[in-house]
C-alpha cells in the first residue's frame, strides 16, 4: 500500500443535494468510480469520512441515512470500488435531536473519524496521506492529519475556496473534480 486517500462523500464522490435522505436521488459525480478504481489499482486505500449532521438537525432519520449509506456502498461496489473504511459523524452542536447535539472530536474539521481509521488499518507515518473534499472543513481536517489536501470544485468547492481564501485558509491543491484529484495523487503531485 502506497498510502491512504480520505474522501468526503457529498459534493466530492456523489452530487451535493443538501441533506440526502432518499437513496433514489444518489448521483455519482462524473468519473468518480473510474477515479477511485485508478487510485486502488495504484495501491491507495480509500476511506470515506463524512459529516451527516442532517440526523442531528432533524432533516432525516438515522434509518434514512443508513439506507443512503447502503446504496452509496453498493453503487460503488457494483462499479468495482471497495472502500477500506467508511465513517460518518451524525453530531452537530446546534442539533435539534438531543442524542446528537454535541461538540465532538469526530465532526470535521476535527480529525477523529480519520484517526480512528488510521489506527484500525494500522497505517503508519511512513505512508502518504491525502484528503480530498469540497469543503474547507475537509481541508482543515487533512491539515490536522498532516495530509496533502485537495479541494475539488464540485459540490461547494468554488464558494468554499473563496471563503477559505478570505480567512487565509488554502488547500495544497485546487482541482476541478475527483478525476483530476486522482490523477494528481497517482502522479505524485506532478501532473495537471
Amino acid at each position: 500500500m502506497k498510502g491512504i486517500v480520505f474522501l468526503d462523500r457529498d459534493g466530492t464522490l456523489i452530487e451535493e443535494t443538501g441533506y440526502l435522505s432518499d437513496p433514489s436521488l444518489l448521483r455519482e459525480i462524473p468519473h468518480a468510480a473510474e477515479a477511485l478504481r485508478r487510485l486502488s489499482r495504484e495501491g491507495y486505500a480509500l476511506a470515506v469520512v463524512s459529516n451527516q449532521a442532517g440526523v442531528a438537525k432533524g432533516k432525516f432519520r438515522e434509518d434514512q441515512m443508513e439506507a443512503v449509506h447502503r446504496t452509496f456502498i453498493g453503487y460503488f461496489r457494483d462499479r468495482g470500488v471497495e472502500f477500506a473504511a467508511v465513517e460518518y459523524c451524525l453530531h452537530h452542536p446546534e442539533g435539534v435531536v438531543e442524542r446528537y447535539r454535541t461538540v465532538c472530536g469526530c465532526r470535521k474539521p476535527a480529525a477523529g473519524m480519520a484517526e480512528k481509521i488510521l489506527q484500525r488499518l494500522e497505517i503508519s507515518a511512513g505512508h502518504r496521506i491525502w484528503m480530498v473534499g469540497d469543503k474547507m472543513s475537509d481541508i482543515l481536517m487533512g491539515k490536522r492529519l498532516r495530509a496533502e489536501t485537495i479541494l475539488v470544485a464540485t459540490g461547494y468547492g468554488e464558494q468554499e475556496r473563496l471563503a477559505g481564501e478570505r480567512r487565509g485558509e488554502r488547500p495544497d491543491r485546487y482541482l476541478p473534480s475527483i478525476r483530476e484529484a486522482a490523477e494528481w495523487i497517482v502522479s505524485g503531485g506532478k501532473a495537471e
